[in-house]
This record gives structure tokens, C-alpha cells and sequence, in this order.
């Protein structure tokens, strides 16, 4: 049975990934690179499916489809055989210290909607191919060494939304028809476009929406006569005061748009730069990493007023274009405040990337404490875990029951809940999942979290809902009762089960609890309570969802009511369960473990 588990798990990422040709030219972009800091070593050469694990890479449908590897370090060549994700729709290397040319054979991506490659040493003339990419909306070369004429075949890219070229050697006439895109940038290039120009160097419309209406305040004023002028001042004093009454009220607005009617309330939210946040982590680096997932990396960071943050990259994020969306996103998550629930401070939207600023929790997670502590740090006691569990509980019924529209969690483990000063439970990540996948609008079942704790209902239809979050949650109460990895492959060597889930219903019908809970607590639990932690897992963790309670029994249950009443209804079900089981013949020897078997292969699939 271990065997055949392992089959599946390995069986379901290969059948979901990307094929071996776009892992092949993946690497073969990453051998031209000096990566100095290791930062795509998890590039893995031998397994090669993109789609696995690896980072900075995200897919759609089994093809690669983004590439996020902006402010990196990386120094080295782009490698021709890139062209070959043809299913590519993003991709970014700026800010890092790339030469030679662009390759031509860029042009091949068709399906390409964004590509940015500024601020690196790029040497050269801009590829005549790129004119092939039909579907890039936009293209940003800025702050490189490109030097020759702009091709005539840009000026035919029929969605092209933004093109920046700033910066660079280029020479010779603009394509009149650049000048009808949305936002454009020529400028310090040997370009003549002066005030003489019927056209100028850089479009009006930029994000910086403050120096672009201050500009246009002072070409009134020089313009118009005093009386106007004096009529404007009294407006903005009026302004000025509606603000500082609003502010009062506890509400701050930030204009997000450039344009004056569109505006989003995002409460105290500080809107960073990315400069700042840059200071803040030493440039990401990586000594500064808390911790790595789906989403991107976590670093430890501290702000110029001496507070510490946690600063978390959305490397998956690829669509600029969406800033709007973005923000409704954080306004969402911005407007869930509950104790057990991760504060977030600010923001950044950056040209290429999104960043998110939270409280820095100085206890780290929950995981851990669990499995990763120095020898000289004491581990969870059972006061502490039970406190933990009832904490997170609280959380997750605030999100799904107080929230409008409710918040879905989809990646509940140990790893995503923190610890404040004080060991309280402050579950993180929430809401990004749906910020991330809202983006997508062309999939309809983008599965997330970790394996082991998606549900199997997730896993066969790709629809979420809270019961989804509850089964995560059961698991993480398994992982608190334990200490053990919801997956775990070195139990095979002992002829036990891989997936936590089933080694804990197998341990607690042998009725052998010593061996269920945590070794580092060292006898030191109540064993009733232990007990019910474990119930209230297993009901949590029930195959099917409508079976499974809500958060708000979960809660009522962990601090003592009816409990007993609804473990007492599943064991009569389960008997029924294994009494039909045991009447169908057995064709295989490694269907002897019954029932339970079935929750393995279901939670064996892709994430």
C-alpha cells in the first residue's frame, strides 16, 4: 500500500506537468545564467517538470506559463532556447545584470502578454521578431545599452498597452503609430523628439498621478488669470480639509488610478515604495528569508521608524495590468480584523511584482515550533498547543462567517498560522489564494495548497469552499497533537503510513494514543483532552464535506460542547462504513487496510 501511495503522488505530478521540452529549455535558460545566490536550485535537471516545484514558475493547464525572476542578481545571457515556451504569457528578468542580446527567437512565444527585460546591460538591436507577438500588451526594454533603430514591425503589435524604451542607444525616427499607444517612453535614447516634436518623448498618463496633475496645475496657473488661481487655492484648502476630517474618522483614501473619479478606501494602509522595501529586507536577501511558498518568499524586514515587517513577494503575480483588481483584493483582506488574523500594513505595486507588509511575528509559525527548533528553544507544551487550536479555530470562523463576501483560506496548515509575542494564533495568507487566482480569469479550477492538506473534494473538482478549509484545518490539529509533516516518506522505512492523516486513524483504532502525540512533550499532556483534539480532527477531516462541521462547531467543540454527541454519530458511521466494506471480495492484498485506504489515493493529487 506505502508503495502504491507513492506511485500516485509521483504518478499525479508528472501526469499534470509541463512537458519534458519546456523543462529542458528552462534549464538550459538557467545554465546561461550565473546564479550566484542559488536561487533556482530547486531547478531540479533530473526531474524535468517545471510545474512541480519549482520556484519563480507557474503554470496553467500543464504548460508553463509565467517566469519571475526580477531583481535576482543574475548576471550571464538570455538563452535563445526561451523561445521555446510557446505557451509562455509572462515573462520578467529585470533589475538584474544581464548582457549580450536579445534573442530573437523571443518572438516565437506567441501567446506572450508581457515581457519585461529593463535594467539589466543589454547590448544590441531590438529583435524585428518581436513585431510576431500578437497578443503583448506589454513591452518594457528600458534602462539597457539597446542601440540601432526601433523596428517597424513594434509599431504593428495590435494590443500593445505600454512601451518603454527609456534609456538606452537607440537612434533614428519613432514609428508615428508608437505614439497612439496608451503609455510610452523614448526618452534618453538619441531620438529627436524635443519640444519642437509634434509628438513628445514620454506620454502624459503615468501611475505617478501626483506629478502628473501638479503639471498640469502649473500650466493652468501660468495660463489662466489670478482669479481662477486663487478660486483653485480655495478648492484644495476645502480638499485639504475633507481629508484631514476623513483622516479623523479613521479613514485614509488612496488614489490608485491616476484618475480623479476612481478611488479606493483601504482604511489605515500605508501604500510603500518599492525602494523603501528594498532598504527595508538589504535588497532581499536571502539571509533576511523567513520562509518560501506557493505565493512567493517571505523576508524579514525593517522599516526607517526601526519596525519590523514581513515583506511577502508575490512572485506569481502576472498581470500589471490588473492593478485595479489587485487592490480591491487588499482592500478585501485589509478589512478582516480579527485577533487571530494577520494584520497587514501596506502595500507596493511595483512595475513587474506586488508586495504585501505585515507585523513581524517574532515566534515565527506554528510549524515551526513544531519541527524546526534550535536545541537551545523550548518546544509548544500541551497548555500552549491547545491554545493554538482555538485560536486558529476563531480565525477561520471570523473569515467565513463575518466576512462579506466570506474569505476562503485554501492553504490551512501549521506553516500559515503565526505566533505573536505572546504565543496567541494569528492565522496568515488568507484571502491569496483568490487574490492570485481572480487574475485567471481563462481557469476555472486552479487547485492550491499543500499536499496533504487539500481536500479531496478540492482535488477532483477544483471548487473550494470553508469545508475545504476545515479538512486543513483537522490536519494542522493532527500536526499540533504530533509534531509530525502531514507527508511524510521516511515513514515507509517503518512500514507506516505516508500520509499523517491515515498513520493517526490507524494508531487510534489500535487505541495506541503514546503513540500518537509529540515525543517533545515528554508525557506531559492530558490525555482526555489529547483525545478530543483528535475527534475533533478526524470529524474535521471526513471525506465527504458535507459531513464535516463548520468552523463555529469546531470552535463550540474545542471548548467543550458536543463534542460527544457528534463523535458518537460518526462512530456508528464508520461501523456501518467498514461492515459494507468487508462484503465486497478482495482482489487485491493491498486492499487490507479498508476504508481509510481510499483518503491516501484521494489526497494524492496535484496542488
Amino acid at each position: 500500500m506505502k508503495c502504491l501511495v507513492v506511485l500516485v503522488l509521483l504518478s499525479f505530478a508528472w501526469s499534470t506537468g509541463a512537458s519534458n521540452a519546456e523543462g529542458e529549455a528552462l534549464n538550459a535558460f538557467r545554465q546561461s545564467l550565473n546564479d550566484t545566490n542559488n536561487s533556482l536550485s530547486d531547478w531540479n535537471v533530473d526531474l524535468v517538470d517545471p510545474c512541480s516545484s519549482w520556484s519563480h514558475v507557474s503554470c496553467v493547464n500543464g504548460r508553463v506559463a509565467t517566469v519571475t525572476l526580477a531583481n535576482m542578481s543574475f548576471s550571464g545571457i538570455i538563452s535563445p532556447r526561451i523561445g521555446q515556451l510557446t505557451f509562455l504569457t509572462y515573462l520578467t528578468l529585470e533589475g538584474n545584470s544581464l548582457t549580450g542580446e536579445i534573442p530573437p527567437q523571443l518572438g516565437n512565444m506567441t501567446s506572450l502578454q508581457n515581457l519585461n527585460l529593463a535594467s539589466n546591460q543589454l547590448t544590441g538591436e531590438i529583435p524585428n521578431t518581436l513585431g510576431q507577438l500578437d497578443n503583448l500588451q506589454y513591452l518594457v526594454l528600458g534602462n539597457n545599452r539597446l542601440s540601432g533603430v526601433i523596428p517597424p514591425s513594434i509599431s504593428k503589435i495590435p494590443n500593445l498597452i505600454e512601451l518603454d524604451l527609456s534609456s538606452n542607444n537607440l537612434s533614428g525616427k519613432i514609428p508615428v503609430s508608437l505614439f497612439q499607444v496608451h503609455k510610452y517612453n523614448f526618452s534618453g535614447n538619441h531620438i529627436n523628439c524635443s519640444a519642437s516634436s509634434p509628438h513628445p518623448c514620454a506620454s502624459t498618463s503615468s501611475s505617478n498621478s501626483g506629478s502628473s496633475k501638479r503639471s498640469k496645475i502649473g500650466i493652468l496657473a501660468g495660463t489662466i488669470g489670478g482669479g481662477l488661481v486663487i478660486i483653485l487655492v480655495l478648492g484644495l484648502l476645502l480638499l485639504l480639509c475633507q481629508g484631514r476630517h476623513r483622516r479623523n474618522k479613521g479613514e485614509v483614501f488612496v488614489d490608485v488610478s491616476g484618475e480623479d473619479d476612481r478611488k479606493i478606501a483601504f482604511g489605515q494602509l500605508k501604500r510603500f515604495s518599492w525602494r523603501e522595501l528594498q532598504l527595508a529586507t538589504d535588497n532581499f536577501s536571502e539571509k533576511n528569508v523567513l520562509g518560501q511558498g506557493g505565493f512567493g518568499k517571505v523576508y524579514k524586514g525593517v522599516l526607517a521608524d526601526n519596525m519590523k515587517v514581513a515583506v511577502k513577494r508575490l512572485t506569481d503575480y502576472h498581470s500589471p495590468g490588473g492593478e485595479q483588481a489587485f487592490l480591491r483584493e487588499v482592500e478585501m483582506i485589509s478589512v478582516a480584523v480579527h485577533r487571530n488574523l494577520l494584520r497587514l500594513i501596506g502595500f507596493c505595486v511595483a512595475p513587474s511584482e506586488r508586495l504585501l507588509v505585515y507585523p513581524y511575528m517574532q515566534n515565527l509559525s506554528v510549524a515551526y515550533r513544531l519541527r524546526e527548533l534550535k536545541p537551545t528553544e523550548k518546544p509548544l507544551d500541551w497548555p500552549a498547543r491547545k491554545n493554538v487550536a482555538l485560536g486558529a479555530a476563531r480565525g477561520l470562523e471570523y473569515l467565513h462567517e463575518h466576512c462579506n463576501p466570506k474569505i476562503i483560506h485554501r492553504d490551512v496548515k501549521a506553516a500559515n498560522v503565526l505566533l505573536d509575542e505572546d504565543f496567541e494564533a494569528v492565522v496568515g495568507d488568507f484571502g491569496l489564494a483568490k487574490l492570485v487566482d481572480a487574475r485567471k480569469t481563462h481557469v476555472t479550477t486552479q487547485v492550491r495548497g499543500t499536499m496533504g492538506h487539500i481536500a479531496p473534494e478540492y482535488l477532483s473538482t477544483g471548487r473550494s469552499s470553508e469545508r475545504t478549509d476545515v479538512f486543513g484545518y483537522g490536519i494542522t490539529l493532527l500536526e499540533l497533537v504530533t509534531g509530525q509533516r502531514a507527508i511524510d516518506f521516511s515513514r515507509l522505512e517503518e512500514e507506516d503510513d505516508v500520509l499523517l492523516l491515515d498513520h493517526v486513524k490507524k494508531l487510534q483504532r489500535e487505541k495506541r494514543l503514546d503513540a500518537i502525540v509529540d515525543g517533545n512533550l515528554k508525557q506531559n499532556y492530558d490525555a482526555k483532552e489529547v483525545e478530543a483534539m483528535i475527534q475533533v480532527a478526524l470529524l474535521c477531516t471526513q471525506t465527504s464535506p458535507e459531513d464535516r462541521p463548520k468552523m463555529t462547531e469546531v470552535v463550540r467543540m474545542l471548548e467543550g460542547e458536543g463534542l460527544d454527541e457528534r463523535w458518537e454519530e460518526w462512530q456508528q458511521v464508520e461501523v456501518i462504513r467498514r461492515q459494507e466494506y468487508e462484503m465486497i471480495p478482495r482482489r487485491f492484498e493491498w486492499a487490507e487496510d479498508s476504508i481509510y485506504n481510499q483518503d491516501a489515493i484521494e489526497l494524492s493529487g496535484g496542488r
